[in-house]
């Protein structure tokens, strides 16, 4: 057996690959198909105003993420059973990006014939594809990744997620869907340019189909799983847990209580970022009367300050332990919403239906990104640190299901209250500083555990060139 373990850094960017598609979808899937839902119930029930309909918008979206959280665990477990020549992930992963990346472009083809079931159906084929490839596609690093290590590895992973994220900003950049609204009226939608909602949607395919081919020649499961079988088996001597994980029997109590908690936090902290993630493009149309670019541009602010939280997030684990980082990071975000809660109710009312985007939310965008990104990294490893190889994605899908559930409620809940007279945009930081006060404070309860003395390679040594 190995005495050291070293992250093969060319083997874990591939494995990225399958992030990147991911991203890569849902960034453009996030920020456009609101605004589709929202033009599409205007249409379809006249009189009604854009803050009337949002409580549609925010159920179709949380149906959507209803069947993620039903398909979700059922793909990580059948995918711990599979058993091919080419993988238990790697199958998953090809037939659910094929699918999608045929479906995907018919969403904003359907919205420009102004046609509600079509968009709707072809959102929920979407989703419930990509459900069978997100589950194995993120079960991978961890099936190829000692448990010590993982940390540093999802922070690969996940800069390569967004760059695929950041690829989906950039087109949206140069096509502005707001500037397609602004030039069409109600009763001839086809008679505009459908490549200005078309495109976006057309390249994620295209790159999503890149990206799963990438993973599927350069990633051979089975043959990997035999070189690393003594590192992993290292990895699971040296794992952060309260009990030891032992194969094929039941969760210890104490390890059962911090998957728990851990879960519980991880809802509350999407219930935040998934609220204000889902309506952050109708705040930028219809609130601030901003162009949806000025909302892209925010995005590429927080992903830069993800990047770096994901650069370092999983040195600062290493050093602090994964617990004490995540608590730093939903403090930083704390902090960022509570400096939003405040401008909100004071100068940023006056940029309210002025066209103009404030430059304090690209510093919050930033504060938040940084600090989510070191959640996010280390919160994912401590779930799966907590099960066997054998059900990692079982263990998975547990993880998946917790964000899920809090994505399927969080859009119904926040397009609920903004049905409210008194409850209008200015309260969507309010909201998101409310629900990641209540996971920060869950969090605090997880028991930490102290590191273990690994020896990990460091430097130019980390860097293992093997295939």
């Amino acid at each position: 057996m190995n005495n050291s373990l070293k992250l093969n850094i060319k083997r874990t960017c591939i494995i990225g690959f399958a992030f990147f598609g991911i991203l890569l979808l849902w960034q453009v899937y996030d920020s456009w198909c609101p605004t589709f839902l929202t033009e599409l119930f205007k249409s379809a029930f006249p009189g009604k105003t854009t803050k009337e309909v949002q409580y549609l918008v925010g159920i179709m979206m949380a149906i959507d993420n209803l069947a993620a959280l039903i398909l979700l665990p059922i793909f990580g477990t059948l995918s711990d059973k599979t058993n091919t020549p080419i993988g238990k992930r790697m199958p998953y992963i090809l037939v659910g990006t094929f699918v999608s990346a045929v479906a995907f472009p018919f969403i904003p083809l359907f919205f420009h014939y102004n046609n509600v079931i079509g968009t709707v159906i072809t959102m929920a084929i979407v989703v419930c594809t990509m459900m069978m490839y997100r589950n194995p596609a993120v079960a991978l690093m961890p099936d190829l990744t000692p448990k010590p290590l993982r940390s540093k590895a999802n922070g690969i992973i996940n800069i390569m997620g967004y760059m695929g994220g950041l690829f989906a900003t950039i087109t949206g950049l140069i096509f502005v869907l707001s500037k397609y609204l602004g030039t069409k009226t109600v009763d001839s939608w086809q008679y505009h340019n459908i490549w200005a909602v078309e495109a976006p949607f057309l390249i994620a395919s295209v790159l999503m189909v890149i990206s799963a081919l990438v993973l599927f020649f350069k990633i051979k499961e089975n043959k990997i799983k035999d070189e690393i079988k003594d590192e992993m088996a290292l990895g699971e001597e040296l794992a952060e847990v309260v009990d030891k994980v032992e194969e094929d029997q039941p969760m210890s109590k104490a390890n059962k209580t911090m998957l728990i908690f851990i879960l519980c936090a991880e809802f509350f902290w999407f219930m935040a970022e998934n609220g204000i993630g889902t309506f952050m493009g109708n705040y930028t149309i219809y609130y601030l009367g901003a162009e949806t670019s000025s909302n892209m541009i925010n995005t590429i602010v927080g992903g830069v300050g993800s990047v770096i939280g994901f650069a370092l997030g999983g040195i600062i684990a290493s050093k602090i332990g994964r617990k004490w980082t995540v608590v730093g990071g939903l403090g930083v975000t704390l902090i960022s919403y509570l400096v939003w809660v405040i401008a909100s109710f004071t100068f940023l009312k006056n940029s309210a239906n002025s066209g103009n985007f404030p430059v304090i939310i690209y510093v919050i965008w930033l504060l938040k990104g940084f600090g989510m990104s070191l959640v996010h990294i280390n919160s994912f490893p401590m779930v799966v640190e907590l099960c066997s190889s054998k059900k990692i994605g079982k263990f998975t899908g547990l993880y998946y299901a917790s964000s899920m559930t809090s994505q399927t409620l969080t859009p119904i809940a926040l397009g609920t209250l903004l049905l409210l007279p008194s409850f209008n945009w200015e309260y969507l930081p309010v909201y998101a500083l409310v629900c990641l006060t209540i996971s920060f404070i869950i969090f605090m309860f997880i028991k930490n555990v102290k590191l273990k003395k690994t020896k990990i390679a460091k430097g130019l040594e980390a860097f293992d060139q093997e295939d």
